[in-house]
């Protein structure tokens, strides 16, 4: 490798090339994710975990509830596990039957809150919960592997290992609803704890408490088939069962509607990429641990799957991105200054997008010490960027829509092509929906996340108004412009608050808007099945409550050599 200068701090990367969807589609989970973050929390303050209620019948019908106790809360994971037949299960939205329906329960649930809850919880978005819930959720069984673990188990023998790799759960997630929705718990009367300071967390140890049931269930379940033989798993391949979860539109506009937060999200990750690229050199702990990690990610792109082309192709082309990767470490770092720079710099002429941004995260990880604050520093007071700025000029204005936007300024909205799509609502599930403009009707009833469009519209107004005018005299004239307006003053605070492509082109991908914020999650294995709806794991490989004060709890995203 060719020796280059570094500064002594890495410049972080700009915003014009880390928020282009084709990039953003390619991120992977890192040491920041809210998931491992919330592990190493939850081991940091000594949480214990019991499950407090078992009372599920022969035919897998009935409720458990699982309890988690931490230094100031409590909270329950109470679970309904049903009987359902193999017609009624569908990964839809529109479904109304689930296996199982769950609710995170504030404290511990007293017997009059189960017969509540037994009446709501597994009615789902036709129930109304309380605001002593915090996250309701269903799962269903998956097809494929559900049933041959139960039946390997009764049988007495551990699970095929390869059907539990190529599967990696038995349960998935259909829907984790929180903040609010259903009258559950909004968040502003939790955020204040500890626990629950950063983003999704709630959702998440919810998910990490169901990954427990599903266990639980299908080993009950083999007991029941066969008392006298039955098994309980090897907890070795136990650990390689995660949480599935299905994932649509009804996610995509979230990084669209929330800038501020999507800019404290990738600032986060940017600023631990910076701090690691501005080491003046590289330890040998670091060296050696990302080395193995390197090792480690080829083990786990082998058992990646996925029947999508686009996504096929993408994980050949990061084994290939391994392969190469490898050959360079031949001789890295050598005695070469700020070499994880270096790394990062070479990786942007040798690797795809998609291995780039691999490398981003295989280079934080073996830092913790020197990143992991950045995990709580992931949530943000959207209020605080609501305001306009009403003293800006009309000239002021234009230049820095041309410093941020003039992508936008180049986009031809009169072309088909650049205007294809627009976002709803629908009407049944009141859920995001994605139209095609010049083929479907519904284009009246558009969502307001055409930013591109609208901040053009807003300069074309601005370009016929007086230089010197204020914001507040030329709103007062052009209201309309007021969300453009404050749009444009939030993006120039925050400059990784705007996905700098056009959300409403035929040429936009909404899945990469999915991925991007599932890799925040901390998911992998990313299994497109469509352009417009993923399959995804959580907490593949990651340790169990009950063996969560034995182990490390942050050494488990990447397979075990």
């Amino acid at each position: 490798m060719e020796p280059l200068k570094s500064p002594q701090s890495a410049p972080m990367r700009s915003p014009q090339m880390v928020m282009k969807l084709e990039r953003m589609g390619c991120f992977h989970q890192s040491r920041l994710s809210f998931m491992r973050a919330l592990l190493r929390q939850l081991k940091q303050d000594h949480w214990q975990f019991e499950r407090i209620r078992w009372e599920i019948d022969q035919n897998g019908v009935g409720v458990a509830v699982y309890r988690a106790r931490g230094p100031e809360h409590d909270y329950s994971l109470v679970c309904f596990s049903h009987d359902l037949p193999p017609e009624k299960r569908s990964d839809r939205v529109i479904a109304d039957q689930w296996d199982a329906t769950f609710a995170l329960f504030d404290g511990e649930p007293r017997e009059q809150d189960i017969d509540r809850l037994a009446s709501v919880v597994p009615l789902q978005e036709a129930g109304q919960c309380s605001q002593r819930e915090l996250v309701l959720s269903r799962a269903n069984r998956s097809v494929r592997l559900f049933e041959h673990v139960v039946k390997s188990l009764a049988d007495g023998h551990q699970p095929d290992l390869d059907m539990i790799q190529q599967v990696g759960y038995l349960m998935r997630t259909t829907a984790v609803y929180g903040n609010g929705k259903f009258g559950l718990c909004g968040r502003e009367r939790i955020a204040d704890r500890s626990e629950f300071t950063n983003a999704f967390r709630a959702e998440l140890l919810a998910v990490w408490l169901i990954r427990w049931f599903t266990i639980d269930i299908a080993e009950h379940l083999a007991k029941i088939r066969n008392p006298e033989k039955a098994v309980l798993m090897d907890p070795a391949i136990r650990r390689r069962l995660g949480v599935g979860n299905s994932t649509g539109l009804g996610m995509a506009p979230f990084l669209g509607t929330h800038p501020s937060l999507l800019h404290t999200w990738i600032n986060a990750r940017e600023t631990a990429l910076m701090r690691v690229r501005s080491l003046p050199a590289a330890g040998i702990n670091e060296t050696h641990a990302f080395e193995q990690i390197v090792q480690r990610m080829r083990i786990s792109l082998d058992s990646w799957h996925t029947a999508d082309p686009r996504q096929a192709k993408r994980i050949e082309g990061l084994k290939r991105d391994i392969e190469v990767l490898e050959q360079q470490l031949i001789t890295w770092p050598g005695d070469s200054p700020f070499p994880w720079n270096q790394l990062i710099i070479w990786s942007e002429s040798h690797l795809s997008i998609e291995g780039q941004e691999l490398l981003v995260s295989m280079v934080i990880e073996p830092h913790g010490a020197l990143v992991d604050d950045l995990a709580d520093q992931m949530a943000v007071d959207e209020s605080a960027y609501q305001g306009i700025d009403g003293s800006v000029t009309v000239e002021k204005t234009m230049q820095l829509i041309r410093l941020h936007y003039q992508w936008a300024l180049d986009t031809d909205f009169d072309e088909h092509d650049a205007c294809a799509r627009f976002w709803y609502v629908s009407e049944e599930k009141l859920e995001p929906r994605l139209g095609e403009r010049f083929e479907e009707s519904g284009a009246d009833k558009e969502q307001p996340l055409a930013f591109a469009r609208d901040i053009k519209s807003f300069f074309r107004q601005l370009e016929s108004s007086v230089a010197n005018d204020s914001m507040a005299r030329f709103l007062m004239s052009y209201p309309e412009h007021r969300g453009a307006a404050r749009r444009l003053q939030l993006v120039n605070r925050l400059p990784y608050a705007e996905i700098r492509d056009n959300l409403i082109g035929s040429e936009m991908v909404p899945i990469d808007m999915l991925r991007c914020k599932l890799s925040f999650f901390g998911a992998n294995k990313f299994d497109p099945r469509s352009d417009r709806w993923v399959r995804i794991t959580m907490y593949q490989d990651a340790p169990f409550p009950d063996e969560f004060n034995a182990t490390e709890p942050d050494d488990w995203i990447f397979p075990p050599l």
